[in-house]
Order: structure tokens, then sequence, then C-alpha cells
């Protein structure tokens, strides 16, 4: 099964209910809104993977792992 892309036929009645439910005004702040939260999304996925690649026993956060450390 392939999900297609939506052209602007599909797209264009979708826009307009937007526009009607949030107004003209509220549309960039309500863009910038999605875009930084894909943004932190993806800066989380790849915190994660960081993470995931550190070997057990270590971590960056973990001040009480440097206890032999003078």
């Amino acid at each position: 099964m392939y999900l297609a892309i939506p052209g602007f036929t599909e797209m264009w009645p979708i826009l307009a209910v937007v526009l009607v439910f949030f107004g003209a005004k509220k549309l960039p702040g309500l863009a910038r809104a999605v875009g930084s939260s894909v943004t932190q999304f993806k800066k989380g996925l790849q915190d994660e993977s960081k993470t995931e690649e550190l070997p057990e026993g270590s971590s960056d956060d973990d001040p009480s792992s440097n206890e032999g450390a003078a």
C-alpha cells in the first residue's frame, strides 16, 4: 500500500477549512509553532540516538561517575 502525497486539488479544501477556523492573522504563528515543534522533535530523536550509543555505566549527565578523579 502506497501513501500518495496530496496534490493541490486535495490541499485547497483543507487549507480553506484551516483558514476559516484559525483566521488569517493566526496562521503565521501557527505555522511557526508547528515548525518549532518539528525541529524540537528531530533534535530529541538525535539526542536519544546519542544516549543509546553510550556504553553502559557511562553518562554525560552523571557527576558521580567521576568518583576516582581528584
